[in-house]
């Protein structure tokens, strides 16, 4: 009783027939387990007989899979959407081989019983291909089993072997390819990711399909040998072993063989096409019947040509004339078509053309009128030459060579300079401007050398006189070929792209303070080492805004001070802003922090640093001329002592300038500032220093007094 009652509680547990089929086919549709379920009957028919029921549905299923694999073959637009036709051709060939051997078991154990004894797929197959005739049967297998391992498997495979040699030698030229347009910005990362993957496929996909022809080659070849051991041995068997006729055993084993060589070889010449349209469609963009119609139909003279010899063919005696008539028809209306094709697609061309040369300028939006350049550079048209020039440096180059050159020289990268063309300019003129404003112009002569006496005197080499545009000095235009006579008398030869990049660079550093603007001072702290927004963070906006920072650095810039050193800059301004908020009070306390550099800037090649003092007179003379206080304290001194001091300033200066110096004025710290305003307006380049920005290790040397 117990033990009933165990097997009932045992019966209720177990799951229902339903529920074990719901199991099943969930496990059947996930694909994995299908595909393993698969290839493992296909192993299993290897070893166990199949009905002929079974056969004939496995047989049907062998075609259809081939036809598939041939119409994808077809549609695909790349053969890498198909990378997968190798394991699919090995699956197809294992099912051909593994129904192959099930049917030669049904032949050789039941061929004497009569044609039907391997299904009827292969008995129709038979019948129809041999029409009575067992050695037509033959005869077209044979025919179709060379087909397929001459012709088409060998195309494919030396095809296949090509492609997959040629793959992989260029796999580093198209990396490199990738990396180049990657390091060019002209893709992202993810687009080289996905261009690498994809380059890396291609060369595998290749390369298994190299060895997937194998499979293909090995088919037929099989396929020959199961044939001839069947024919043979069904004989054998049905004579002596069934005890039925010669006649009666050949006729029937015959056909038996025979169909199921047919039943497998079509299928294998199938996969064996698309396996050839796959790998021969490696250049070929598109579906295959875009890319064959589409390049035969771009040549409607070849239609044409084609057309009229089949028409030739037509005419001559004992040929028949019909079907030579439609194909000859056929061409020429395809020709017909392409040619008026081809007209539609040039006219269509053309009125594009036309419309996106005739359709209406867009208009810029009204802000645009507002921006203005920073620094430009306007070019005659007689310049646009040096622009792009195959003699020398070209004008761009040095350009931005220059822009590296001063942004290591000034601590700061100037603004790029757009170089255009202006009609409105003599053709051999160019123009600076600094904010549109015009801040310098010269004169050039393309194709020639601007050549000039460092020692000041007259130039003996034949050429135009003309004047220096950036300095102001004597100098001539000479022909290029007398470059060497010019460098050997010691002359300065410079090109013209030189003479243009000197005076650009003049001009910079004459309106640096005007292009060190709010946003490039923000810029220039916020790219300062983390180590110092301490310091900038205790600064602003407590002590001092960013507006004043940027008025120090356009002072210190004024004078061609460089603010490359920022750190130090910023630790002054903030000792400065402890006893006083004055800007020019803070830069001249910045300056003393400078001194080092200073004093190095002004270094002469001699090792010192020529001094030209204030005398105490004059010393006295402005501090008693300073009146206000603060903010408010400015320079009062009377038009005729400031016409005194002028030119006593300039009477010593130039006195020394002949002499080749070009010392620096000395004064006390507190009257600089307005020495400086007054020396800047007729002697700009000369430089004005306090005593406390003299380093206590720099060399001076006095060498004269005002």
């Amino acid at each position: 009783m117990a033990e009933a009652t165990t097997i009932a509680a045992a019966a209720a547990r177990a799951p229902s027939p339903a529920a074990l089929l719901g199991r099943l086919g969930a496990l059947l549709r996930r694909g994995e387990i299908a595909l393993a379920l698969g290839v493992v009957a296909i192993l299993v028919v290897l070893i166990l007989p199949m009905p002929t029921w079974m056969l004939d549905i496995s047989l049907a299923l062998s075609i259809t899979f081939s036809v598939v694999i041939l119409m994808v073959a077809l549609f695909i637009q790349r053969p890498l959407e198909f990378s997968s036709f190798p394991t699919v051709l090995l699956i197809a060939t294992m099912l051909r081989l593994a129904l192959n051997l099930a049917s030669t078991r049904l032949i050789l154990s039941h061929g004497h019983e009569g044609t039907a004894a391997a299904g009827h797929v292969i008995q129709a197959f038979g019948n129809f291909v041999m029409g009575g005739n067992f050695v037509i049967g033959v005869i077209v297998f044979i025919i179709l089993v060379v087909v397929n391992f001459v012709v088409i498997t060998k195309g494919s495979g030396r095809i296949a072997e090509v492609a997959a040699r040629f793959s992989l030698d260029s796999m580093p030229g198209k990396q490199m390819a990738i990396d180049a347009d990657l390091s060019a910005g002209l893709i992202n990362e993810d687009t080289a990711r996905k261009r690498r993957s994809e380059l890396e496929d291609e060369s595998n996909f290749y390369g298994a399909m190299d060895g997937a022809s194998k499979f293909v080659r090995g088919d037929a070849v099989a396929g020959l040998i199961i044939t001839a051991i069947n024919i043979g041995a069904g004989i054998i068997i049905g004579v002596v072993q069934q005890g039925i006729s010669f006649s009666e055993a050949t006729q029937s084993y015959t056909l038996l063989t025979v169909g199921d060589g047919l039943v497998s070889q079509i299928p294998a010449l199938i996969v064996s096409t698309a396996a050839g349209m796959l790998v021969s469609k490696a250049g070929v963009s598109g579906s295959t019947d875009k890319a064959l119609f589409g390049q035969l139909s771009a040549y409607p003279a070849a239609l044409g040509v084609a057309s009229f010899l089949m028409l030739a063919l037509a005419l001559m005696p004992g040929i028949p004339m019909l079907p030579f008539l439609i194909l000859s028809a056929l061409a020429g209306g395809g020709a017909w078509k392409a040619t008026e094709r081809q007209e539609k697609a040039a006219a269509a061309e053309a009125a594009a053309q036309q419309a996106k040369t005739a359709a209406p300028v867009k208009e810029e939006p009204i802000q645009t009128a507002l921006q203005i350049d920073q620094l430009r550079l306007e070019l005659g048209y007689g310049l646009l030459s040096l622009i792009n020039s195959d003699h020398g440096t070209r004008l761009t180059d040095q350009v931005r060579a220059l822009r590296r050159q001063l942004a290591a020289e000034i601590g700061f990268i100037m603004p790029s300079v757009r170089i255009q063309d202006n009609l409105q300019l003599p053709a051999n003129t160019y123009v600076i401007r600094v904010k549109e404003i015009e801040a310098g112009r010269g004169d050039l002569r393309p194709n020639m050398l601007l050549v000039m006496d460092p020692r000041g005197g007259q130039i003996s080499i034949p050429g135009e006189p003309t004047v220096e545009p950036t300095f102001g000095l004597p100098a001539q235009w000479v022909a290029e070929a007398h470059r060497e006579e010019a460098t050997f008398r010691g002359y300065t030869a410079v090109e013209p792209q030189t003479v243009i990049t000197t005076h650009l660079t003049e001009v910079i550093k004459d309106n640096m303070a005007e292009l060190l603007s709010y946003a490039e001072t923000q810029k220039l702290i916020d790219e300062l080492d983390k180590s110092h927004q301490k310091l900038i963070a205790d600064m602003v906006p407590s002590q001092i805004s960013v507006g004043g920072i940027q008025r120090v650095l356009q002072n210190l810039l004024a004078e061609r001070v460089s603010i490359r050193d920022l750190p130090t800059i910023l630790e002054g301004i903030s000792e400065a802003c402890g006893y006083s908020r004055n800007v020019s009070v803070i830069t001249e306390h910045v300056r003393a922090r400078l001194a080092r550099q200073i004093s190095e800037q002004n270094t002469a090649e001699t090792g010192f640093i020529p001094l030209i003092s204030l005398s105490p007179a004059w010393e006295q003379s402005f501090a008693e001329a300073l009146t206000g206080q603060g903010e408010e304290r400015h320079l009062s001194m009377s038009p005729s002592r400031l016409q005194e001091f002028i030119a006593a300033v300039r009477t010593v200066f130039e006195r020394h300038a002949m002499q080749g110096e070009t010392p620096v004025l000395l004064t006390s710290a507190g009257v600089r500032p307005y020495v400086r305003s007054i020396i800047e307006r007729f002697r700009p380049i000369t430089v004005v220093m306090s005593q406390n920005e003299v380093h206590p290790k720099a060399k001076i040397k006095t060498v004269g007094t005002i």
